[in-house]
Order: structure tokens, then C-alpha cells, then sequence
């Protein structure tokens, strides 16, 4: 099963596509003028941006022909019939939801490339072998349920039953279930852990993705081949105790200061980070929230609490429960020698996604013979082909180059860099359904 051979720029389909790339473009320009936000565009989870996605993607559905089912979760299957469908299905495909004025193409990108390859498999006449899906994912994006991909983990009945009564969304208050429910989907069979995918009937999956970061920016490159998705440990309650005094009073050697000891704990983290990667460690670290209370704390008064947040990930899951242990130890000493109790508190860990070595050498052999300048790469953010290949389906991503990075009004992917990580995806899709 994906055997690493080299393969020829033979295929018609991985050549023109003209056609597919203005109606890709088309698709985009909709997407947007339909979801524009204050300062970007905002397709919140199961909300009426997301909705509206996916409402669009079904309509082009039917024009082209394809099948279409909805799940419990309310994930979208677009689907091109094959010759035997017996055969476990190729799968493609991303999310439609968006940050809060976030920007157009994260997540879209996927389902509108996977949308466009089954409109060129149209055009030309040609059934595959086997069936071909395009998934639509509910929920991925954090900012609105803290359920990390709660649409594709309900697919395959992972979602856990207290994420749909706990997570609320922000801007309403109100639980995923509730949310899920008056959409019109079944969230009461999400709680039941009823499987909407079946693993053994999914030959690959496949997810192309704008790259979040500006590696691809700054090397001058249009794709990237993923190597594999960073887990992570996330700190989402850390603090550390100290003891209020006043800022002119008390004498540095019998402070209890929180923020002192904050700030060597994260110099140390840092310090730690620098030597792991010197090691030639997949590592990347980082404290988004450093903060005291400021109904409390003033100018004046040596600060007796500090809260803050990590976010530390890697391909490597035994590195990062190995950064817990040292991180412990390294809290137990600050707290030791300034006085104050520094508590880590729980973590959640999200297991790294491998990538399968097959089909990333495929689409490394596919951009190569299509003379696309790439790079392999991993991925620092998460994406839902993590949760495909925990369930052990094979698994690969192409990356295109946004300028400005994700999460922001401003990505910048260009359509021309689109057509590109198109073509390595139709050609890899067309190779493997001709290898059976």
C-alpha cells in the first residue's frame, strides 16, 4: 500500500486547470463577501458563517453531480461515486469554520481544493476506481467550544459527553450540545459515541492547508510536504503564590514576589527550549498569558499572585510528558528559593499526528515530477488529519504558502500558490486510485 515509487508527469488531470481555479476563486470571493466581519471574516461554529459554508459547498455539490450526507455532528461528505464501491474511499477535505475576524482561507482552502479536484474528475469524464470524499468539518477552530476537533473526534464517536454540556461559546453562552441541536443535527448520538466514520472504509486521507507560519514565505516556496502535526501540552490554570508587601517597604531578600518568580520560570523554559533544540528536538514553546489581577495588584504593592498560561508542542509525544517532568522540577527549586508555591496545575495533551511515510513520499514524488518547487516541513498547528491518523488511517498534508501567517484578517494565499498545492493533490489522488 503506497509503495514509494517515482511517479511521472503523465496524468491529463494534474495539468490544466484553469477551469477549477476560477471556479475555486469564485468560491472563495463568496465565502468572503458572505461572511465579512468587522475586520476579516467570522464563521463561527456551528453558527450562520459555518452553516453558510457549508450550504455553499453542498450547493456546488449538486451542480457537479455528487452524492451528499450530513452526520450527527453535522460534518458535510461530498462524494464522487467510484467504479467499485466495495473499496475503502479516498478522503480529503478541511473545516469552514473561522476565528473571530479571522481570515478566508484557513481551513476553507481544503474543502474548496478538494471540491475543485472532484469538479475537474467531472469535467474530464473519468470515474475513479474507487469512491472520493470531500469532508466538510464542523468545529475546529478553539476560539468558540474548548474541544479541540470536536467535529472530526464526533465523527469517528470520540467526542467525549461532558465537552458537549461544558464547552459553551462565548459569544452566547451556550453549550455545544445546544448549539449542535439547533443547527438540526444529533447531538444526543454524538453523546453516544455513535460512529459516523468507519476506519477500515477510509483508504487515506488527505488535507491540503495554508502553512500557518512564514517558513514557506521566507524560503520563496509555493508548497510544502507535512512531515507530521505537533501534539501539545497546554497549561491553561498555572500559578504561582507569593505574598503581597509594599514596593518601598519590604527589602529584596524577604520578598515572596510572584512575578520574579514567573519571570525565571519562564527564562528557564526558554533555557530549557534552546537546549533541546540544540539536541536537534522538535520543539516550540510558548506563555500567551502572564498576568496579575489587577483589581489586587497596584504599582505599589510587590505582587503576592501571578496567573499564566503554556502552550508547548512537538512531534514528539515522549519529549513533551518528559518537559512536564522537567518542568516540575524546575518549579520545585524557584519555589524553594524565592518562597512562594508555583502550581503547574493539570495539562491536556494532544498525541502528535504522524504522517504516513508512503504518501508523503507520494506528494514529495508528485511535486517533483510536476517541477512545483516544495519543501517537506512539519506542521506547528493542529489540524483534523491528526485525529485520522490516531484512528490509524494513512495520512499526509500539503501545505500552501499565506503570506502574514493564520488567525488574522490578513492571509494572503495566492491563488497562484493554490493551483499548485492543487496539482500535487491531484496527482497524488489520481496515483493512488490507479495503484487500487
Amino acid at each position: 500500500m503506497f509503495a514509494e515509487t517515482t511517479i511521472a508527469p503523465t496524468c491529463s488531470l494534474a495539468q490544466d486547470i484553469t477551469p477549477e481555479i476560477t471556479l475555486a476563486s469564485q468560491w472563495f470571493d463568496t465565502l468572503r463577501e458572505r461572511s465579512r466581519s468587522a475586520l476579516g471574516v467570522t464563521r463561527a461554529s456551528f453558527g450562520e458563517g459555518e452553516q453558510m459554508a457549508h450550504d455553499l459547498m453542498a450547493e456546488q455539490a449538486t451542480r457537479l453531480g455528487l452524492e451528499q450526507r450530513v452526520d450527527a455532528a453535522g460534518n458535510l461528505y461530498l462524494t464522487l461515486p467510484g467504479r467499485d464501491r466495495s473499496l475503502p474511499a479516498i478522503m480529503t477535505g478541511s473545516h469552514m469554520d473561522t476565528v473571530p475576524d479571522g481570515g478566508n482561507f484557513d481551513g476553507a482552502a481544503g474543502v474548496v481544493a478538494g471540491m475543485a479536484m472532484l469538479a475537474r474528475w467531472v469535467r474530464a469524464g473519468l470515474v475513479p476506481q474507487r469512491d472520493i470524499t470531500v469532508m466538510a468539518v464542523r468545529a475546529e477552530e478553539l476560539s468558540w467550544f474548548p474541544a479541540p476537533y470536536a467535529g472530526s473526534r464526533a465523527a469517528f464517536g470520540l467526542l467525549q459527553s461532558h465537552e458537549l454540556d461544558d464547552c459553551l461559546r462565548p459569544d452566547t453562552g451556550l453549550s455545544l450540545f445546544h448549539h449542535m441541536q439547533a443547527a438540526g443535527f444529533a447531538p444526543e448520538r454524538v453523546r453516544a459515541g455513535e460512529k459516523q466514520l468507519d476506519p477500515a472504509r477510509i483508504h487515506c486521507f488527505l488535507e491540503l492547508h495554508i502553512e500557518q507560519g512564514p517558513f514557506l514565505v521566507q524560503e520563496g516556496l509555493p508548497v510544502g510536504i507535512v512531515t507530521g502535526i505537533r501534539g501539545n501540552l497546554r497549561y491553561k490554570h498555572s500559578r504561582i503564590l507569593g505574598q503581597y508587601a509594599h514596593a518601598g517597604a519590604e527589602p529584596r531578600r524577604s520578598r515572596h514576589d510572584a512575578v520574579m518568580a514567573g519571570a525565571e520560570f519562564v527564562q528557564r523554559l526558554e533555557a530549557l527550549w534552546l537546549e533541546l533544540e540544540q539536541e536537534g528536538k522538535d520543539l516550540v514553546c510558548t506563555v500567551g498569558q502572564f498576568y496579575t489581577d489587577a483589581k489586587v495588584h497596584t504599582m505599589t504593592k510587590v505582587p503576592g499572585e501571578l496567573r499564566f498560561t503554556m502552550d508547548i508542542r512537538s512531534q514528539d509525544n515522549a519529549l513533551l510528558l518528559e518537559i512536564d517532568q522537567r518542568l516540575r522540577v524546575i518549579a520545585q527549586d524557584i519555589s524553594a528559593r524565592r518562597g512562594v508555591v508555583i502550581d503547574l496545575g493539570d495539562f491536556t495533551n494532544a498525541r502528535p499526528g504522524l504522517i504516513h511515510a508512503g504518501l508523503h513520499a507520494q506528494l514529495l514524488s508528485c511535486a517533483a515530477a510536476l517541477k512545483i518547487p516544495h519543501v517537506a516541513m512539519a506542521s506547528g498547528a493542529g489540524h483534523d488529519s491528526a485525529v485520522f491518523s490516531q484512528q490509524g488511517i494513512p495520512t499526509a498534508m500539503v501545505f500552501v504558502r499565506n503570506e502574514h501567517g493564520s488567525h488574522n484578517p490578513d492571509e494572503a494565499m495566492e491563488i497562484a500558490d493554490f493551483a499548485e498545492g492543487l496539482r500535487v493533490l491531484i496527482a497524488a489522488v489520481e496515483h493512488i486510485d490507479e495503484q487500487g
